[in-house]
């Protein structure tokens, strides 16, 4: 077997991989939103101190099938990274290595992704329990799986043939794009307060709901549930403007313009997904599609600024050949 057949073998198995992590993730949506995370009770490894539940009512059907597919996701990534060492071993180029050390940090991130789980149910911080670090908690966990598709998604990108980039690009390209991360996380950390108010403090109504956004006796939750959508809306118009600007900057790169097309088309989308959510008082269904959207436009996020990186360091490459031979830390 020829080794451009073995990468484009590990290349397919790579976007698998990135696929089945999202089904994990929406698994643990619906998890929460149906109130099932104290399904094994305060038990882990176990479930309610058996290896297999007897007689399990649902909610400990679905929170132990969510503890076994995630139990085969660390399997199937831990397998992700011994095929890139094979590969890497055999060829030892410069982005078989890269491919090497996005995927060793996607295991990293999965491992500490089921240890959040765990703190989670051990800590009693699941199902309508509320304490005071519960959102802490939430927000570890929301910072945790970002990383882990971002490095998913780059191990998938490099084994498909992106180039390797260093964070050696023009000060305002990187600004930007470190001013998008940060939007985009504090979106989804909105959007995780908003998630767990809602099922804590449901509403009959989008009246209710907002009257109680905005009484003063309110939980510190429900007060801070109006941030989501403002956040969502300021930080989509953002990325919308940032991906036509990197668009016409690096137009030449077909790459470039199709992810910020891809990331322009999903935002569009997941407006009209948050104000169905919100008109809809966000039943389950709403909100595993607006969480598989926001995941949507990460990833898009992420390959596109993997994607100008690249097309800047080759840039740079090109016009000054000497920086191009001294050594730097590519990713």
């Amino acid at each position: 077997m020829t080794t451009e057949l073995k990468l484009s073998r590990f290349a397919k198995y790579a976007w698998f991989v990135l696929a089945y992590n999202i089904l994990v993730i929406i698994w643990g949506v619906f998890l929460r939103a149906s109130k099932s995370g104290d399904g094994c009770g305060q038990h882990w490894l176990t479930c309610h101190g058996e290896l297999i539940p007897s007689a399990p009512e649902m909610k400990t059907v679905i929170e132990f099938s969510h503890r076994v597919t995630s139990g085969l996701d660390g399997i199937i990534v831990l397998a992700l990274v011994f095929w890139a060492f094979l590969i890497w071993r055999s060829r030892k180029s410069d982005n078989c290595k890269t491919v090497l050390k996005t995927a060793v940090v996607s295991l990293v991130f999965v491992i500490t992704e089921a240890l959040v789980g765990a703190g989670l149910v051990l800590t009693g911080n699941t199902a309508e329990a509320l304490t005071a670090a519960r959102p802490f908690w939430m927000a570890g966990h929301l910072i945790n799986t970002f990383i882990l598709l971002a490095f998913l998604s780059l191990t998938a990108w490099f084994a498909s043939g992106g180039k390797p980039f260093n964070f050696k690009a023009q000060p305002k390209t990187l600004f930007l794009l470190t001013v998008a991360v940060i939007g985009i996380l504090f979106v989804g950390l909105s959007g995780s307060i908003a998630a767990l108010s809602s099922m804590l403090f449901p509403s009959e109504s989008l009246t209710e709901g907002l009257a109680k956004d905005f009484s003063g006796t309110s939980h510190i939750l429900l007060r801070l549930r109006v941030s989501h959508p403002i956040l969502s809306v300021a930080v989509g118009v953002y990325l919308i403007f940032l991906a036509n600007w990197l668009k016409a900057k690096v137009r030449e790169s077909f790459r470039v313009c199709r992810w910020a097309n891809v990331l322009m088309i999903l935002v569009l989308i997941q407006f009209a997904s948050g104000a169905l959510t919100l008109l809809t008082l966000a039943p389950i269904i709403m909100q595993i599609v607006h969480l598989v959207l926001a995941d949507a436009v990460w990833i898009s996020f992420v390959l596109l600024s993997a994607s100008v990186l690249a097309e800047e360091n080759s840039f740079a490459k090109n016009i000054f050949p000497a920086k191009a031979r001294s050594p730097s830390r590519n990713i």
